[in-house]
């Protein structure tokens, strides 16, 4: 009840003082994927934006679902895909979150033709399955509805690999009716309004990738936003929020106040003391014990081997070099084989089974299928093994990676990393990321077979210190003043604040929105 006045108070107080500025085009903010009936990171950030703009003189229109999906992302019951999603709470809530705005609601009407289409089409059928708009809108690609959703149907069954039965296949043909619905609608809205600029939760999930698709069929800028590198922080973006596309000039050098600071916050995340959206991942970390140390000693050297899950939207970027991390793992299992004198340690990624979220194509289930468990040279450490990641990076010879933030953390340790997934780092030199899985192999057999350590460019170390930077203190934007934790992990509520703390006068992170929604200028904070 608290944080539902507080939110009365600031709509009320947006909507007193908001005066729009003649001739400003509005921008259009679409939301559907970031919550249900609570207050997640994501839908804050884009009502604490709304308001800002709002109080900047630019006009905001919310398109907003009322049950206008027969079966939404969030709203997936897993174990029953036939269970309708719970419109009424969220429809609820979201009446809350845009009454200082307007709002163009959207509801769902079935399209009994495509239906009919659908029918009889395999998973592999319906995730390629694309369908024309109507001429009307001016649009004239066909709509790629199954490669927009099936990103979507695997988060919701929390595996890459789905199955081909019903169930699957009945949801599949729920996120395709529903993005169509979503698609026809949102055409017919941007064509009535008109915006400036379309802004979107990471524009993965379904309703927001169509919602991106059309827009940008349409000749529109479309700005993505996803949680940020630091406490009540969040990312905003003209690519993609999930790759998190960072674009650093090149003679970028850190000042010893800079270092100072990175220094600072990596010393507390070096020991586990770090959130990412609300989540904190290690609530203790352990050392190497004895009994770790006595059957190290036992090999040659010490391999470290960091996963990820498998489901995430991050994977969407990742899976260049192979299909999809288990294909990598696989190469790796060949190379475990193949070096008894080598110990490896596979670690799972922290999030992988975090109630909730529990993956259904795990990393444990890989292992115990492989009989990775039995083999001498080999140790597993699970999710929920509260193992220091930092301590076997300065054990390993290597670290080999898919994708994960340890990557970029390894670098920054001056170790040698060996990465198999596309990474928001690898766009800059910091890691080695061989480009076909031939060459992957034949880096990993050269790093096991060299007598020496493996040698780290002083460009990747540089790289690797500007980079997370950038990522964490120009681009990851402090909503901190405006957000508090909930009681319920992974949801916030909104602090006590004056409205004019939203403005661009006032608040560097709304100047920062501001420049960048509507100026057109980079999401980055201005140090100065």
């Amino acid at each position: 009840m608290q944080g539902r006045w507080r939110l009365f108070q600031v709509t009320r107080q947006v909507v007193s003082k908001a005066r729009p500025r003649p001739g400003q085009p509005p921008v259009a903010f679409f939301v559907a994927s970031t919550r249900l009936s609570g207050l997640s990171l994501n839908s804050a950030f884009a009502f604490l934006t709304a308001c800002g703009l709002q109080l900047a003189g630019v006009p905001v229109v919310y398109f907003a679902c009322q049950a206008g999906m027969s079966r939404c992302v969030l709203g997936t019951n897993r174990e029953d895909p036939t269970k309708p999603p719970p419109c009424a709470g969220c429809t609820a809530q979201s009446r809350r979150l845009f009454a200082h705005a307007p709002t163009v609601w959207f509801n769902f009407r079935l399209d009994k033709a495509l239906e009919k289409a659908l029918r009889d089409l395999s998973v592999e059928q319906l995730s390629a399955f694309a369908h024309r708009l109507p001429t009307s809108f001016g649009i004239s690609s066909a709509i790629p509805l199954g490669e927009l959703t099936l990103p979507s149907l695997r988060w919701a069954l929390r595996r890459h690999q789905v199955k081909d039965d019903e169930p699957t296949r009945f949801l599949l043909r729920q996120y395709i009716l529903s993005a169509w619905r979503v698609a026809i609608e949102f055409a017919d809205f941007l064509a009535r309004l008109e915006p400036s600029t379309v802004v979107v939760f990471n524009g993965i999930l379904y309703p927001e990738a169509t919602a991106r698709w059309v827009a940008q069929q349409r000749g529109l800028r479309v700005v993505t936003h996803e949680v940020g590198f630091r406490p009540f922080s969040g990312f905003f973006t003209d690519g993609q929020a999930t790759a998190y596309p960072l674009h650093i000039p090149q003679d970028f050098e850190l000042s010893p106040e800079q270092n100072a600071r990175l220094d600072a916050y990596l010393a507390q995340r070096f020991q586990g003391d770090f959130s990412m959206a609300g989540i904190r991942f290690w609530p203790e970390m352990h050392g190497l014990d004895k009994e770790f140390n006595q059957r190290a000693g036992q090999f040659k050297q010490i391999v470290t081997v960091f996963t990820n899950v498998v489901y995430d939207t991050s994977q969407v970027h990742a899976n260049t070099v192979f299909p999809q991390m288990f294909t990598w793992l696989e190469l790796v299992l060949g190379i475990i084989r193949a070096h008894p004198e080598t110990l490896f340690v596979i670690r799972a990624h922290p999030d992988e089974m975090r109630p909730g979220k529990e993956s259904r194509e795990s990393v444990p289930s890989w292992i115990r299928d492989n009989h990775v468990d039995v083999l001498p040279n080999a140790i597993f450490v699970d999710s929920n093994e509260y193992l220091s990641s930092y301590e076997l990076i300065h054990r390993s010879k290597f670290s080999m990676v898919y994708n994960s933030s340890i990557g970029l953390e390894a670098a920054l340790l001056g170790k040698a990393v060996l990465c198999g997934g596309k990474a928001r780092y690898t766009a800059y030199p910091t890691v080695f990321f061989p480009q076909t899985p031939e060459a992957y192999h034949q880096t990993a057999e050269e790093f096991l077979g060299s007598p020496h350590p493996i040698e780290v460019q002083a460009e990747f170390i540089r790289n690797a210190r500007r980079f997370m930077y950038y990522q964490n203190f120009r681009a990851s934007l402090p909503f901190d003043e405006f957000l508090e934790q909930h009681s319920l992990p992974g949801f916030v509520q909104l602090r006590r604040f004056s409205w004019q703390r939203l403005t661009p006068e006032k608040s560097p992170t709304m100047r920062t929105l501001f420049n960048g929604i509507v100026r057109g200028e980079p999401f980055l904070l201005d140090e100065a």
